[in-house]
């Protein structure tokens, strides 16, 4: 039966209605259309444009460019438009022009299909140039090489290049779906917390903020982790931001001192729960041109991750897993070998590096070994297949038929494989094989063998986490794999009191193609349980934190959450070399900003209020460090 007239209009314009508008980049603005919009169906259109001059050839023809792409402009070669011709003929690259003029096809065969506006030119009738570019310091193209530290001086020249813009572009965006998710679709109230706050035990190191009041300092919080838990307490019950935060870590690769967060907390809720809210966050604000994401992510244990890959961040778009040889060798007559199984935890472990043979040289080979040395003070085996079939190695002497046969198997070797063996205590061993594994990995991909599909994204949950860690610089003292507010695993509770060592925490972490994307947990919501972590366990003073303990003692719901970090997050998915290359304003790797030049010095006379001295006088500074 036909729908009546009315009913079928009516249901077109709800459609309508719900489908996304194309953005209007063309309101309240003077221009009546981007430079990379036009088209032939704009022919015989008079439009005007406003753009930088990214080419300029002979006084013939120009390209526009502005945010959106490039437009050809014809330049007038008659006399009466003389002044047009000298005019853009003369303008500087770079320099900002309105061109105003007529849309035309371009002539059969000059029609450009790499150029989404190459099927058209305009033809320019007047023009102006609004402000004229002096001599670059670089050239604004992606294929031109320039070192960082100079982009970073010139960023504001530097954002002006596609990559940068299409980046920014897909992370606003990326944004902008996440909080339509959230809010939207899931209840979520987005709340901003304070900047300036005070210091938090354990974790990162937080920048301090003098106050006026003598002796007081602020911190800058390196997460909004405590008041997302008093908003909670305070029966919001479902919290989100895209937080600004704040760690002081010095010269550490690839980070910032300042970088942003999806921040997230739910109030009665499980680790399931949030592992689920995630991947759908993730697929609904998943950009269309990166292809598709599957959920539900795959799940791993902390131990099963350190066992199978070395780290609790895996690179799961290859193989090449950590396998354990121990039962193989443990017969054997090999001192090291023997001498490692004496330990509590010790293991005889390897990985196969396939064609290794062909694509890894001897010095390739040798430094994999030095870095296991001085890294983590391993040791290295090789042991190479040959095409019969049997192996050379140092080893092979002191292995029978059938042990050499039963390690062939268990490692699953090749003609032409090359093995690395270690042996010793269980961490240990699998954190160098780990780290061999992904240096391996780098030298077999610039050698010219296919192994990570750079188009791929493997997202992992990584699951039960230690509670607690011992020490680095006091092993006999310990603390917290996550932070001091995770909860333990429901079935380790007994053991926090007993044996704090042995207790899983339900901490969890997202990680993608080997880099971890997000961490968050279920949080202790009894005031006793969070003093006797902080006093009895971590040995920190309760009193730092005695506003949030006191406010678990009111009523505090069962509540968990995570944070995405949003730069690392973007970086992976645009295919990006750093965070930086996310980033509209990033530090330079020793946390500084080379175009305004911060941090930077102050007078006396400004420290002052706040009852700060610096340890010697500035100009003397200045004197050490020129």
């Amino acid at each position: 039966m036909a729908l009546p007239r009315l009913l079928v209009r009516a249901l077109h314009r709800a459609a309508a209605a719900a489908a996304p508008a194309a953005p209007d980049f063309n309101s309240f603005v003077t221009r009546t259309n981007t430079c990379g919009e036009l088209r032939a169906a704009h022919v015989g259109q008079k439009v005007t444009l406003y753009g930088w001059v990214q080419y300029q050839r002979q006084g013939l023809f120009l390209v526009l460019r502005d945010f959106q792409g490039l437009t050809q402009v014809i330049i007038p070669q008659d006399e009466a438009h003389s002044h047009v011709k000298e005019l853009l003929s003369n303008a500087p690259l770079e320099s900002v022009v309105r061109v105003t003029g007529t849309v035309s096809p371009r002539p059969q065969g000059q029609e450009n299909p790499k150029m989404p506006t190459g099927d058209i030119e305009v033809k320019a009738e007047t023009a102006e140039i609004l402000n004229s570019c002096k001599k670059l310091p670089f050239e604004i193209k992606d294929f031109i090489k320039k070192s960082e530290a100079l982009r970073m001086q010139y960023r504001y020249l530097d954002l002006r290049s596609s990559r940068l813009q299409w980046a920014l572009r897909l992370r606003s965006r990326v944004v902008m779906r996440m909080r339509e998710y959230l809010c939207n679709l899931h209840g979520f109230v987005d709340v901003e917390t304070p900047t300036l706050f005070k210091r938090t035990p354990g974790g990162a190191k937080e920048f301090l903020v003098p106050s006026r009041e003598a002796g007081k300092f602020y911190s800058l919080p390196q997460s909004p982790q405590q008041f997302k838990q008093l908003l909670m307490v305070g029966g919001l019950d479902r919290y989100f931001q895209v937080a600004r935060c704040y760690r002081d870590e010095g010269s550490r690769p690839d980070r910032q001192p300042e970088f942003t967060q999806i921040d997230i907390e739910m109030s009665f809720i499980d680790q399931a729960g949030i592992q689920r809210l995630i991947e759908g966050l993730l697929q609904h604000s998943w950009p269309e041109e990166r292809g598709s994401i599957v959920t539900p992510f795959p799940s791993m244990t902390y131990e099963e991750a350190l066992a199978e890959y070395g780290t609790d961040k895996p690179d799961t778009r290859f193989g090449m897993k950590i396998v354990d040889v121990s039962e193989v060798l443990q017969g054997s007559n090999i001192h090291f070998v023997q001498n490692a199984l004496s330990y509590p935890h010790g293991s005889i472990r390897a990985i196969c590096i396939p064609q290794g043979v062909r694509y890894l040289t001897n010095k390739d080979l040798g430094s994999l070994k030095e870095s296991a040395k001085s890294q983590f003070n391993q040791e290295i085996m090789e042991i190479i297949c040959r095409p019969d079939g049997s192996l050379k190695s140092l080893l092979t002497k002191f292995l029978s038929e059938k042990e050499q046969s039963e390690l062939i198997q268990a490692l699953n070797m090749q003609e032409g494989d090359v093995v690395l063996l270690a042996a010793g205590e269980h961490k240990q061993v699998c954190s160098a094989l780990g780290a061999l594994r992904l240096l391996s990995a780098n030298l077999l991909e610039a050698a010219g063998l296919a192994l990570r599909d750079p188009t791929a994204f493997h997202f992992l949950w990584v699951v039960d986490f230690p509670l607690f860690l011992p020490k680095a610089e006091n092993p006999t003292e310990l603390e917290s794999a996550h932070h001091p507010f995770t909860a333990p695993h429901p079935s380790d509770v007994s053991l926090l009191y007993s044996d704090p060592t042995k207790v899983r925490s339900q901490h969890y972490d997202l990680v993608l193609n080997g880099n971890e994307v997000g961490g968050g947990s279920i949080r202790i919501h009894s005031a006793e349980q969070q003093r006797f972590v902080l006093e009895k366990v971590l040995k920190e003073d309760s009193e730092v934190l005695s506003h949030l303990i006191e406010a678990l003692e009111f009523g505090a719901p069962p509540h968990g959450g995570i944070a995405l970090g949003l730069d690392r997050l973007i970086s992976l998915i645009v295919d990006a070399p750093s965070i930086r290359d996310v980033i509209a304003f990033p530090k330079s790797f020793r946390g500084r900003d080379l175009m305004g030049n911060a941090p930077d010095y102050v007078t006396p006379e400004e420290l002052e209020p706040y009852h700060i001295q610096v340890s010697w006088p500035l100009e003397e500074k200045e004197a050490k460090k020129n």
